[in-house]
């Protein structure tokens, strides 16, 4: 008989507060609770306004309030003019608030290595983590423009190829597909953005622009881990907005019959199948969209 799901929730949820010190008021050995680091964390990490910081952690604005307090008590948080608006407060760590971030930061860091040097398969143990992660984050994934060329899009791309190499049942060389350069996918001729959840990329998709009004969708990808919860067609999305925005009026690409989801992706929202129009040997499928 499988044991009650529920309960097995609940099980993984004490351990996970157990490991991580949910409870304790000294996280981590530093004298004040887990909220009160998490917020310093996120102002350690670039983000200077309650609100957003708010949503981030999920906080109702009284205790956020009570926790900014407390940083700024201890002389770790101050609030200051913001540069380009004198009319905005925004959020910025002290000297001694920097310190205590960074002895933050060395302690998660020592405890996660700890944690995963004791596992057989530690690679097992973090798949299971960034499922958990993006599945209960997915509403706080973001979508920004990114260089091509910069270490998070080409991990998501090194992992779109992986991909296609498994899928197709050819195999995938990049050096036969028609893959587009770098520059073709930066303003102003293109764009390539980049889906984060947390800060680590999740997901990706690029503009190829050829400078005369249309261009190309390429390399649409995102973790398998994420799939289900509309990733995809949020990119999907957030590159025709940025097409308009860089005066693009007809978007093409092209896909492989073994894509089915992507097939049925593009069919729901608006794709008009075409002739072939280009000599890529690996798609058997071509669609166009005006804008």
């Amino acid at each position: 008989m499988p044991l009650d799901p529920v309960a097995r929730f609940r099980r993984f949820a004490r351990a996970v507060t157990a490991e991580l010190g949910a409870l304790d008021q000294s996280f981590l050995g530093r004298g004040r609770p887990l909220g009160a680091a998490r917020v310093l964390n996120a102002i350690g990490r670039g983000q200077s306004d309650l609100a957003a910081i708010r949503a981030h952690l999920g906080l109702d604005s009284g205790l956020a309030s009570r926790l900014l307090r407390a940083l700024e008590d201890e002389g770790l948080v101050e609030t200051v003019r913001h540069p380009g608006d004198g009319r905005r407060r925004i959020l910025r760590l002290t000297a001694d608030g920097a310190a205590e971030y960074a002895a933050y930061e060395k302690l998660s860091d020592d405890r996660a290595a700890k944690l995963l040097g004791g596992q057989a398969d530690a690679g097992a143990l973090l798949d299971a983590m960034d499922r958990i992660a993006l599945a209960l984050g997915r509403q706080h994934v973001e979508i920004a423009e990114a260089d091509p060329r910069s270490a998070p899009a080409l991990h998501c791309l090194g992992e779109y190829y992986a991909e296609l190499g498994r899928r197709f049942a050819q195999g995938f060389d990049v050096s036969l597909s028609r893959d587009p350069q770098a520059a073709d996918m930066v303003p102003p001729k293109g764009s390539f953005l980049l889906a984060y959840s947390d800060g680590l990329p999740a997901g990706c998709v690029g503009i190829k622009g050829a400078g005369d009004g249309t261009a190309e969708i390429k390399r649409l990808w995102v973790d398998p881990l994420t799939r289900g919860h509309g990733l995809a067609r949020r990119l999907m999305t957030a590159s025709e907005d940025r097409a308009r925005e860089l005066g693009i009026r007809v978007l093409r690409l092209d896909t492989n019959s073994a894509l089915p989801e992507a097939v049925a992706l593009y069919r729901r929202t608006g794709w008009t199948e075409i002739p072939r129009f280009n000599d890529d040997p690996y798609p058997d499928l071509f669609f166009e969209k005006a804008l």
